[in-house]
């Protein structure tokens, strides 16, 4: 395994940008080449959480989200896609899942490494099913990991077991809450995560990538869900598992369902009319 450390991060322009490695062919592969990236001291500064949880629904009361570490480990991943012995560039790729398990609380002012690592293959009727794995540290501990589960599409003979999904179709859920979101969330958390993907950012730039309208980030939508489900309190232990399922334009309103439990919910986000899932997951605390 190669352990590539970074002291310092370049701006999210430029990490966006070398994401995009023009004339990359989309070819097939044994493996993901073995690289962790890792930031050795990141300290968790309350004007970025405060920040984070503004955009994303979170109140004081909730302390630091349990998504907020996606956001300190995701540029990593922008170097992981820029780095030339990657297989293929960022730009274009699809997140079909993100799970996130948090294992100690944290809390502002603490000194964390985040690591982010290739993982595993897996075959997809599309392409190419790939995982990277993240974690955050404190004093020699891991209190919290990630999955993010993404298709490169386009690439022939994928390699790996077939891809499944963890979560079938979603038990009997109720109508708990509404929210919109609006043309410029895409914008507004692109400032605070460092993902400016132009899918995200307006309608212009999102035709030129393919879509008819910008849309939102999942890992905005799944928060923005999160922002509701969980409790009124910072929690020492937590875990979510979502899986994607169509595009949010913007601006739309959304809606969420869910049936609950004692500690933790299945739920989903659908459209105003309820009848069409943007993503599906269920989180326990």
């Amino acid at each position: 395994m190669k352990i590539i450390e970074v002291k310092r991060l370049p701006n999210p322009i430029t990490l966006n940008l070398r994401t995009v490695r023009p004339g990359t062919r989309p070819v097939a592969v044994e493996a993901l080449p073995a690289i962790t990236y890792v930031r050795p001291k990141v300290v968790v500064d309350a004007k970025r959480v405060a920040a984070y949880a503004r955009v994303c629904g979170f109140t004081k009361a909730h302390g630091v989200p349990m998504l907020y570490p996606h956001i300190e480990a995701f540029p990593l991943a922008l170097m992981l896609f820029g780095n030339k012995n990657f297989p293929w560039p960022g730009m274009g790729l699809v997140h079909l899942a993100n799970s996130a398990r948090l294992l100690k609380r944290i809390q502002v002012g603490d000194e964390l490494r985040y690591e982010v690592r290739t993982g595993e293959l897996y075959t997809h009727d599309k392409g190419q099913v790939f995982t990277l794995h993240a974690k955050a540290i404190r004093a020699g501990e891991v209190v919290w990991e990630s999955t993010w589960t993404l298709l490169r599409m386009g690439i022939r003979n994928p390699k790996g077991p077939k891809y499944v999904g963890e979560l079938g179709d979603a038990e009997t859920l109720s109508h708990q809450a509404d929210f919109f979101a609006s043309g410029g969330i895409g914008r507004a958390y692109g400032r605070v995560s460092g993902d400016i993907n132009p899918i995200h950012m307006f309608s212009l730039t999102a035709k030129f990538m393919g879509f008819r309208k910008a849309i939102a980030h999942g890992m905005w939508t799944k928060a923005k869900a999160l922002s509701t489900l969980m409790p009124r309190e910072d929690v020492d232990r937590a875990e979510v598992h979502v899986e994607f399922k169509t595009p949010l334009f913007l601006p739309s309103r959304a809606s969420l369902w869910a049936v609950r439990g004692e500690n933790g919910a299945t739920f989903e986000v659908r459209n105003a009319k309820g009848d069409k899932p943007h993503l599906r997951g269920r989180v326990s605390y």
